[in-house]
Protein backbone atom coordinates (compact mmCIF):
# COMPACT_ATOMS: atom_id res chain seq x y z
CA UNK A 1 0.00 0.00 0.00
CA UNK A 2 1.28 3.56 -1.16
CA UNK A 3 -0.15 6.28 1.21
CA UNK A 4 -0.11 9.53 -1.12
CA UNK A 5 0.05 13.16 0.74
CA UNK A 6 -0.92 15.24 -2.13
CA UNK A 7 -3.33 18.28 -2.94
CA UNK A 8 -5.00 19.00 -6.29
CA UNK A 9 -2.10 20.57 -8.15
CA UNK A 10 -0.20 19.71 -11.33
CA UNK A 11 3.09 18.13 -9.23
CA UNK A 12 0.04 16.39 -7.20
CA UNK A 13 -1.74 14.99 -10.17
CA UNK A 14 1.66 13.00 -11.52
CA UNK A 15 1.69 10.96 -8.87
CA UNK A 16 -2.08 10.24 -8.74
CA UNK A 17 -2.25 9.55 -12.06
CA UNK A 18 0.80 7.09 -12.23
CA UNK A 19 -0.35 5.09 -9.48
CA UNK A 20 -3.69 4.76 -11.47
CA UNK A 21 -1.43 3.61 -14.34
CA UNK A 22 0.65 1.35 -12.53
CA UNK A 23 -2.75 -0.05 -11.05
CA UNK A 24 -0.98 0.06 -7.11
CA UNK A 25 -3.14 0.05 -3.89
CA UNK A 26 -2.71 3.72 -2.45
CA UNK A 27 -4.55 5.75 0.05
CA UNK A 28 -5.30 9.68 -0.27
CA UNK A 29 -3.91 11.92 2.73
CA UNK A 30 -5.44 15.34 0.81
CA UNK A 31 -3.30 18.20 2.64
CA UNK A 32 -4.49 21.52 3.17
CA UNK A 33 -2.21 23.87 1.72
CA UNK A 34 -3.77 27.03 2.63
CA UNK A 35 -3.47 26.27 6.27
CA UNK A 36 0.22 24.62 6.24
CA UNK A 37 -0.70 21.70 6.75
CA UNK A 38 2.48 20.54 4.82
CA UNK A 39 4.47 22.78 7.49
CA UNK A 40 3.68 20.09 10.53
CA UNK A 41 6.23 18.33 12.22
CA UNK A 42 4.24 14.95 11.18
CA UNK A 43 4.48 15.93 7.82
CA UNK A 44 8.10 17.24 7.64
CA UNK A 45 9.19 13.91 9.13
CA UNK A 46 8.05 12.16 5.72
CA UNK A 47 9.25 15.38 3.53
CA UNK A 48 11.56 17.70 4.99
CA UNK A 49 11.29 20.29 2.50
CA UNK A 50 7.79 20.77 3.38
CA UNK A 51 6.08 20.07 -0.24
CA UNK A 52 3.38 17.51 -1.65
CA UNK A 53 3.65 15.46 -2.97
CA UNK A 54 5.25 12.82 -0.70
CA UNK A 55 4.31 8.95 -0.42
CA UNK A 56 5.25 6.67 2.17
CA UNK A 57 5.53 2.66 0.70
CA UNK A 58 3.81 0.50 3.45
CA UNK A 59 5.29 -2.43 1.79
CA UNK A 60 8.79 -1.29 1.78
CA UNK A 61 9.42 -1.00 5.74
CA UNK A 62 7.41 2.70 5.86
CA UNK A 63 10.07 4.29 2.92
CA UNK A 64 9.47 7.70 2.17
CA UNK A 65 9.59 9.57 -0.94
CA UNK A 66 9.95 13.19 -1.81
CA UNK A 67 9.71 15.67 -5.20
CA UNK A 68 7.56 14.13 -7.68
CA UNK A 69 10.27 13.49 -10.26
CA UNK A 70 12.04 10.96 -7.75
CA UNK A 71 8.28 9.62 -6.47
CA UNK A 72 7.56 8.81 -10.34
CA UNK A 73 11.20 7.33 -10.77
CA UNK A 74 10.98 4.61 -7.83
CA UNK A 75 6.91 4.04 -8.54
CA UNK A 76 8.31 3.06 -12.24
CA UNK A 77 10.73 1.16 -10.85
CA UNK A 78 9.41 -0.71 -8.16
CA UNK A 79 6.60 -1.68 -11.13
CA UNK A 80 8.52 -2.45 -13.64
CA UNK A 81 6.17 -0.28 -15.86
CA UNK A 82 6.55 3.12 -17.46
CA UNK A 83 10.32 3.20 -17.92
CA UNK A 84 12.20 1.38 -20.34
CA UNK A 85 14.58 -1.39 -18.82
CA UNK A 86 17.70 -0.48 -21.33
CA UNK A 87 19.87 2.68 -21.25
CA UNK A 88 19.15 4.83 -24.06
CA UNK A 89 15.89 4.11 -23.51
CA UNK A 90 15.50 5.18 -19.94
CA UNK A 91 17.82 7.97 -20.62
CA UNK A 92 15.33 9.48 -23.19
CA UNK A 93 12.19 9.08 -19.90
CA UNK A 94 14.72 10.82 -18.28
CA UNK A 95 15.85 13.36 -20.00
CA UNK A 96 12.16 14.76 -20.63
CA UNK A 97 11.11 13.97 -16.96
CA UNK A 98 13.80 16.60 -15.97
CA UNK A 99 12.75 18.86 -18.87
CA UNK A 100 9.31 19.15 -17.41
CA UNK A 101 11.33 19.50 -13.48
CA UNK A 102 13.56 22.26 -14.52
CA UNK A 103 11.31 23.52 -17.40
CA UNK A 104 7.62 23.10 -17.73
CA UNK A 105 6.73 23.30 -14.09
CA UNK A 106 8.73 26.36 -13.20
CA UNK A 107 8.02 28.60 -16.23
CA UNK A 108 4.44 27.88 -15.79
CA UNK A 109 4.10 28.57 -12.12
CA UNK A 110 6.04 31.45 -12.64
CA UNK A 111 3.78 32.71 -14.98
CA UNK A 112 0.73 31.62 -13.16
CA UNK A 113 2.16 34.12 -10.34
CA UNK A 114 2.33 37.41 -12.98
CA UNK A 115 -0.23 36.44 -14.99
CA UNK A 116 -3.05 35.13 -12.31
CA UNK A 117 -2.27 36.06 -8.48
CA UNK A 118 -0.11 39.10 -8.25
CA UNK A 119 -2.72 42.39 -8.45
CA UNK A 120 -0.45 44.02 -9.69
CA UNK A 121 0.45 43.40 -13.44
CA UNK A 122 3.83 43.64 -14.57
CA UNK A 123 3.69 43.09 -17.92
CA UNK A 124 7.30 42.63 -19.11
CA UNK A 125 7.26 39.73 -16.38
CA UNK A 126 3.78 38.34 -17.51
CA UNK A 127 5.24 38.43 -21.05
CA UNK A 128 9.29 36.82 -20.07
CA UNK A 129 7.45 33.70 -18.70
CA UNK A 130 4.80 33.14 -20.95
CA UNK A 131 6.80 33.59 -23.32
CA UNK A 132 9.40 31.27 -22.07
CA UNK A 133 6.63 28.22 -21.75
CA UNK A 134 5.40 28.75 -25.19
CA UNK A 135 9.35 28.33 -26.22
CA UNK A 136 9.36 25.17 -24.20
CA UNK A 137 5.97 24.12 -26.02
CA UNK A 138 7.69 24.53 -29.17
CA UNK A 139 10.23 22.25 -27.99
CA UNK A 140 7.24 19.35 -27.56
CA UNK A 141 5.58 20.20 -30.36
CA UNK A 142 8.57 19.90 -32.96
CA UNK A 143 9.45 16.39 -31.09
CA UNK A 144 5.69 15.33 -31.15
CA UNK A 145 5.63 15.97 -34.94
CA UNK A 146 7.97 12.45 -34.71
CA UNK A 147 7.13 10.81 -31.70
CA UNK A 148 3.91 9.33 -30.36
CA UNK A 149 4.69 10.07 -27.22
CA UNK A 150 7.86 12.12 -25.71
CA UNK A 151 10.30 8.88 -25.43
CA UNK A 152 8.45 6.57 -27.70
CA UNK A 153 6.17 4.85 -25.58
CA UNK A 154 4.12 6.21 -23.21
CA UNK A 155 5.85 6.90 -20.01
CA UNK A 156 6.29 8.99 -16.72
CA UNK A 157 7.59 11.72 -18.88
CA UNK A 158 4.45 12.15 -20.37
CA UNK A 159 2.63 12.21 -17.19
CA UNK A 160 4.74 14.54 -15.94
CA UNK A 161 4.76 17.38 -18.72
CA UNK A 162 0.94 16.33 -19.74
CA UNK A 163 0.09 17.25 -16.03
CA UNK A 164 1.43 21.03 -16.45
CA UNK A 165 0.65 21.73 -20.07
CA UNK A 166 -2.81 20.54 -19.74
CA UNK A 167 -3.75 23.70 -17.49
CA UNK A 168 -1.83 25.84 -20.05
CA UNK A 169 -5.15 28.36 -20.21
CA UNK A 170 -4.82 28.88 -16.54
CA UNK A 171 -1.26 30.60 -16.97
CA UNK A 172 -2.57 32.50 -20.11
CA UNK A 173 -0.71 30.51 -23.45
CA UNK A 174 -2.91 28.85 -26.24
CA UNK A 175 -1.33 25.74 -28.12
CA UNK A 176 -3.74 26.18 -31.23
CA UNK A 177 -1.11 26.92 -33.26
CA UNK A 178 0.92 23.56 -31.64
CA UNK A 179 -1.09 21.08 -33.65
CA UNK A 180 0.80 17.57 -32.12
CA UNK A 181 0.96 18.96 -28.66
CA UNK A 182 -2.43 19.59 -28.73
CA UNK A 183 -3.15 16.18 -30.32
CA UNK A 184 -0.62 14.51 -27.51
CA UNK A 185 -2.96 16.33 -24.84
CA UNK A 186 -6.08 15.12 -26.26
CA UNK A 187 -4.52 11.96 -26.83
CA UNK A 188 -3.11 11.25 -22.99
CA UNK A 189 -6.49 12.78 -21.71
CA UNK A 190 -8.62 10.15 -23.00
CA UNK A 191 -6.84 7.57 -20.85
CA UNK A 192 -9.39 6.29 -17.96
CA UNK A 193 -6.56 6.33 -15.47
CA UNK A 194 -5.49 9.62 -16.71
CA UNK A 195 -8.79 10.69 -15.92
CA UNK A 196 -9.18 8.98 -12.72
CA UNK A 197 -5.88 10.57 -11.46
CA UNK A 198 -7.01 14.30 -12.08
CA UNK A 199 -9.96 13.72 -9.83
CA UNK A 200 -7.67 12.19 -6.97
CA UNK A 201 -8.29 14.55 -5.07
CA UNK A 202 -10.70 16.36 -6.94
CA UNK A 203 -9.47 20.07 -8.75
CA UNK A 204 -10.46 22.87 -6.57
CA UNK A 205 -11.46 24.09 -10.08
CA UNK A 206 -11.55 23.20 -13.84
CA UNK A 207 -8.04 25.02 -14.39
CA UNK A 208 -9.53 25.94 -18.39
CA UNK A 209 -12.52 27.53 -16.85
CA UNK A 210 -13.22 31.26 -15.71
CA UNK A 211 -15.60 32.69 -13.51
CA UNK A 212 -16.64 32.60 -10.28
CA UNK A 213 -14.60 29.39 -9.53
CA UNK A 214 -11.15 30.61 -11.09
CA UNK A 215 -11.40 34.10 -9.35
CA UNK A 216 -12.15 31.71 -5.67
CA UNK A 217 -9.34 29.76 -6.98
CA UNK A 218 -7.38 32.27 -7.78
CA UNK A 219 -7.47 34.54 -4.53
CA UNK A 220 -6.62 31.50 -2.43
CA UNK A 221 -3.49 31.42 -4.37
CA UNK A 222 -2.48 35.15 -4.38
CA UNK A 223 -3.03 34.68 -0.59
CA UNK A 224 -0.79 31.92 -0.41
CA UNK A 225 1.88 33.75 -2.76
CA UNK A 226 2.13 36.87 -0.54
CA UNK A 227 2.63 33.82 2.46
CA UNK A 228 5.30 32.56 0.83
CA UNK A 229 3.11 29.05 0.22
CA UNK A 230 2.59 29.05 -3.52
CA UNK A 231 5.72 26.96 -4.12
CA UNK A 232 4.47 24.03 -2.15
CA UNK A 233 1.03 24.03 -3.48
CA UNK A 234 2.03 24.08 -6.94
CA UNK A 235 0.08 26.30 -8.25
Amino acid sequence: MIDLYTAATPNGHKISIALEELALPYAVHELNLAASEQKQPWFLAINPNGRIPAIVDRDADDFAVFESGAILLYLAEKTGQLLPPDPKGRSRVIQWLMFQMGGIGPMMGQANVFFRYFLEKIQPAIDRYQGECKRLFRVLDGHLKEHEYLADDYSIADIANWAWVRTHRWSGIEIDDLPQLARWCRQIRSRPAVQRGISTPPSALDRDADGEQALKFAAEARRMVETGQSRDAGV
